[in-house]
């Protein structure tokens, strides 16, 4: 009777091998937020997107800040304790036409003559996954404050940063920047990609 030549064998248990280490139960778990604990600056590399869809499906007005500051604390022991500080500065709106920006600008929208500034100050950070949590925080423009919510999700994270997707929805009339209703949308749908830098 003929018998297996071990190196088959070998090469059998070898290919076994390398199969169970790539298939997802046997992969390294993916980060979760306490794995990230630390304290962190918002990196210039971030990127904060927002559109105004416009009524009967026309394209609406979108742009993005180019100037923004901030830092943010996860606490690995508990992540409610966890706070974020933000900082966009109006003045540096980008639009697709210098028409846009200058619109935005005004003391129609973010009338920044007057206002420099609008700052996000978390009061709440609830978990809702290994890798998500909705943020929950002042939220002040045109020197109006309101409660605002973000819902947040890990995206990438190293021993020397982090990466997150940042999305929410604010309404425009309470701070004052109801221009265009209704045929533009009364709410603000934010797209953020954010970058931190660890301290």
């Amino acid at each position: 009777m003929m018998t297996p030549r071990r190196p088959v064998f070998k090469a059998i248990w070898s290919f076994a091998l390398l199969a169970m280490a790539t298939t997802p139960a046997a992969a390294a778990a993916a980060p979760t937020l306490a794995d990230a604990a630390g304290n962190y600056r918002i990196a210039n590399s971030s990127t904060v997107q927002f559109s105004v869809a416009q009524a009967g499906g026309g394209g609406g007005i979108a742009g993005k800040f180019a100037k923004f500051s901030g830092g943010f604390r996860i606490d690995g022991n508990n992540i409610e304790r966890s706070s974020v500080e933000f900082t966009l500065y109006p003045e540096s709106v980008r639009s697709s036409e210098r028409r846009i920006e200058d619109f935005l600008r005004s003391s129609a929208v973010f009338d920044t003559a007057n206002y420099q500034t609008v700052t996000f100050r978390s009061t709440s950070v609830t978990q809702t996954g290994a890798d998500s949590a909705t943020v929950v925080g002042t939220l002040t423009a045109r020197g109006k404050a309101r409660k605002e919510r973000f819902e947040v999700t890990l995206t990438d994270w190293n021993k020397r940063s982090i990466a997150f997707t940042i999305r929410g929805s604010i309404r425009r009339a309470p701070y004052g920047m109801d221009v265009g209703t209704p045929i533009y949308s009364n709410v603000v749908e934010f797209d953020m990609n954010i970058r931190g830098q660890k301290r």
